[in-house]
Protein backbone atom coordinates (compact mmCIF):
# COMPACT_ATOMS: atom_id res chain seq x y z
CA UNK A 1 0.00 0.00 0.00
CA UNK A 2 1.43 3.48 -1.07
CA UNK A 3 1.13 6.32 1.34
CA UNK A 4 1.98 9.57 0.82
CA UNK A 5 2.75 12.05 3.58
CA UNK A 6 4.51 15.81 3.65
CA UNK A 7 8.38 15.71 4.86
CA UNK A 8 8.77 16.16 8.30
CA UNK A 9 11.78 16.75 10.12
CA UNK A 10 13.68 13.86 11.12
CA UNK A 11 12.05 11.77 8.15
CA UNK A 12 16.18 12.05 6.86
CA UNK A 13 16.65 12.33 3.07
CA UNK A 14 15.54 8.63 1.66
CA UNK A 15 13.47 10.94 -1.01
CA UNK A 16 16.87 12.11 -2.42
CA UNK A 17 17.74 8.54 -3.47
CA UNK A 18 14.80 7.52 -5.65
CA UNK A 19 15.36 6.19 -9.04
CA UNK A 20 14.59 8.29 -11.61
CA UNK A 21 15.87 6.51 -14.47
CA UNK A 22 13.94 6.69 -17.91
CA UNK A 23 14.03 5.39 -20.85
CA UNK A 24 13.60 7.87 -24.12
CA UNK A 25 12.20 6.72 -27.35
CA UNK A 26 10.31 8.73 -28.60
CA UNK A 27 9.37 12.60 -28.53
CA UNK A 28 6.43 15.18 -28.64
CA UNK A 29 6.26 16.97 -32.01
CA UNK A 30 4.58 20.43 -31.17
CA UNK A 31 2.57 22.28 -33.37
CA UNK A 32 0.49 25.29 -33.18
CA UNK A 33 -3.09 26.08 -34.93
CA UNK A 34 -5.18 29.19 -34.00
CA UNK A 35 -3.24 29.75 -31.02
CA UNK A 36 -3.62 26.12 -29.40
CA UNK A 37 -0.75 23.92 -29.05
CA UNK A 38 -0.92 19.88 -29.98
CA UNK A 39 1.52 17.37 -30.52
CA UNK A 40 2.01 14.11 -32.30
CA UNK A 41 4.56 11.63 -31.53
CA UNK A 42 7.88 10.61 -33.03
CA UNK A 43 10.23 7.84 -32.56
CA UNK A 44 13.60 8.73 -31.53
CA UNK A 45 16.64 6.55 -31.31
CA UNK A 46 16.69 4.98 -27.74
CA UNK A 47 18.88 6.22 -24.83
CA UNK A 48 18.41 6.19 -20.91
CA UNK A 49 18.27 9.46 -18.93
CA UNK A 50 18.48 10.42 -15.59
CA UNK A 51 18.30 13.71 -13.34
CA UNK A 52 20.14 12.40 -10.62
CA UNK A 53 23.77 14.13 -11.19
CA UNK A 54 22.08 17.71 -12.44
CA UNK A 55 20.56 17.30 -9.08
CA UNK A 56 23.29 15.97 -6.84
CA UNK A 57 24.90 20.01 -7.80
CA UNK A 58 22.13 21.62 -6.97
CA UNK A 59 21.99 19.91 -3.38
CA UNK A 60 25.40 20.47 -2.94
CA UNK A 61 24.69 24.08 -3.14
CA UNK A 62 21.62 24.36 -0.93
CA UNK A 63 19.76 22.29 1.87
CA UNK A 64 17.19 22.25 0.26
CA UNK A 65 14.75 19.68 2.60
CA UNK A 66 14.65 22.17 5.38
CA UNK A 67 13.33 24.96 2.95
CA UNK A 68 10.19 22.71 2.48
CA UNK A 69 9.26 22.11 6.53
CA UNK A 70 6.52 24.15 8.14
CA UNK A 71 6.58 26.44 4.79
CA UNK A 72 3.39 27.07 3.71
CA UNK A 73 4.39 28.43 0.11
CA UNK A 74 6.61 25.50 -0.41
CA UNK A 75 6.04 21.62 0.54
CA UNK A 76 7.51 18.35 -0.61
CA UNK A 77 5.56 15.31 -0.43
CA UNK A 78 6.96 11.54 -0.05
CA UNK A 79 4.77 8.41 -1.62
CA UNK A 80 6.08 5.32 0.71
CA UNK A 81 5.41 1.89 0.26
CA UNK A 82 5.96 0.76 3.74
CA UNK A 83 9.40 2.58 4.77
CA UNK A 84 10.95 2.61 1.42
CA UNK A 85 10.32 6.32 -0.33
CA UNK A 86 8.99 5.63 -4.06
CA UNK A 87 7.90 8.64 -5.00
CA UNK A 88 8.70 12.80 -4.33
CA UNK A 89 7.03 15.55 -5.48
CA UNK A 90 8.47 18.93 -4.33
CA UNK A 91 5.88 22.23 -4.55
CA UNK A 92 6.02 25.92 -4.10
CA UNK A 93 4.13 28.95 -4.88
CA UNK A 94 5.27 30.64 -7.99
CA UNK A 95 5.70 34.47 -8.97
CA UNK A 96 2.74 34.00 -10.62
CA UNK A 97 0.54 32.91 -7.64
CA UNK A 98 0.56 28.98 -9.14
CA UNK A 99 1.65 26.02 -7.74
CA UNK A 100 4.78 24.99 -9.43
CA UNK A 101 5.71 21.32 -9.54
CA UNK A 102 9.38 21.69 -9.02
CA UNK A 103 10.22 17.93 -9.20
CA UNK A 104 7.90 14.89 -9.21
CA UNK A 105 9.71 11.56 -9.70
CA UNK A 106 8.42 8.06 -9.07
CA UNK A 107 11.47 5.17 -8.65
CA UNK A 108 12.00 3.29 -11.96
CA UNK A 109 10.76 -0.50 -10.22
CA UNK A 110 7.98 1.37 -8.70
CA UNK A 111 6.43 3.01 -11.67
CA UNK A 112 2.62 2.38 -13.40
CA UNK A 113 1.11 1.72 -10.27
CA UNK A 114 -0.70 5.43 -10.12
CA UNK A 115 1.93 7.00 -7.92
CA UNK A 116 2.49 9.97 -10.36
CA UNK A 117 -0.93 10.50 -10.37
CA UNK A 118 -1.85 10.13 -6.63
CA UNK A 119 0.95 13.04 -6.60
CA UNK A 120 -0.13 15.25 -8.88
CA UNK A 121 -3.09 14.77 -6.90
CA UNK A 122 -1.64 15.67 -3.59
CA UNK A 123 -0.08 18.82 -5.74
CA UNK A 124 -3.89 20.10 -6.64
CA UNK A 125 -5.00 19.64 -3.08
CA UNK A 126 -2.23 21.93 -1.84
CA UNK A 127 -2.70 24.17 -4.36
CA UNK A 128 -6.70 24.45 -3.88
CA UNK A 129 -5.76 25.10 -0.34
CA UNK A 130 -3.29 27.53 -0.37
CA UNK A 131 -6.11 29.73 -2.95
CA UNK A 132 -4.09 29.55 -5.63
CA UNK A 133 -5.50 29.42 -9.49
CA UNK A 134 -3.73 26.46 -10.79
CA UNK A 135 -0.77 24.26 -10.97
CA UNK A 136 2.16 24.46 -13.69
CA UNK A 137 5.26 22.33 -14.21
CA UNK A 138 7.74 22.10 -17.10
CA UNK A 139 9.15 18.99 -18.62
CA UNK A 140 10.68 17.81 -21.95
CA UNK A 141 9.24 17.12 -24.93
CA UNK A 142 11.60 13.78 -24.84
CA UNK A 143 9.64 12.77 -21.62
CA UNK A 144 6.81 10.96 -22.99
CA UNK A 145 5.77 8.58 -20.38
CA UNK A 146 5.43 12.18 -17.92
CA UNK A 147 3.37 14.38 -20.69
CA UNK A 148 0.54 11.54 -21.07
CA UNK A 149 0.60 11.53 -17.50
CA UNK A 150 0.19 15.22 -17.07
CA UNK A 151 -2.35 15.30 -19.72
CA UNK A 152 -4.37 12.07 -18.02
CA UNK A 153 -4.49 15.10 -15.14
CA UNK A 154 -6.33 17.55 -16.93
CA UNK A 155 -3.11 19.68 -17.69
CA UNK A 156 -2.71 21.17 -21.09
CA UNK A 157 0.94 22.69 -22.97
CA UNK A 158 0.59 26.47 -22.74
CA UNK A 159 3.87 27.08 -23.94
CA UNK A 160 7.04 26.11 -24.74
CA UNK A 161 10.72 27.11 -25.50
CA UNK A 162 12.88 25.63 -28.28
CA UNK A 163 16.08 26.72 -26.83
CA UNK A 164 16.44 26.40 -23.02
CA UNK A 165 18.27 23.47 -23.20
CA UNK A 166 21.01 24.38 -25.78
CA UNK A 167 22.11 26.18 -22.54
CA UNK A 168 23.47 22.49 -21.29
CA UNK A 169 24.42 21.35 -24.65
CA UNK A 170 24.44 23.42 -27.75
CA UNK A 171 22.94 20.73 -29.83
CA UNK A 172 20.25 19.87 -27.85
CA UNK A 173 16.80 18.57 -29.44
CA UNK A 174 15.12 19.03 -26.00
CA UNK A 175 11.84 21.23 -26.16
CA UNK A 176 10.75 22.79 -22.90
CA UNK A 177 7.08 22.28 -22.15
CA UNK A 178 5.05 24.20 -20.29
CA UNK A 179 2.04 22.72 -18.86
CA UNK A 180 -0.94 24.08 -16.86
CA UNK A 181 -3.92 22.94 -14.77
CA UNK A 182 -6.24 26.01 -14.31
CA UNK A 183 -8.93 25.81 -11.72
CA UNK A 184 -12.00 27.10 -12.33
Amino acid sequence: MIKIRKLAPGDGDAWKHIDDRFTVDSALVLSVTDGEISYTVQEIPGYVKSYAAQEAEEEAEADDAADYIDNSDQALYVAYAGEQAVGRILLKRNWNRYALIEDIAVDAKHRGGGIGRRLVEQAVQWARAGGMPGVVLETQNHNVRACRLYERCGFAIGGFDTRVYRGLHKDSTEVALYWYLLFD
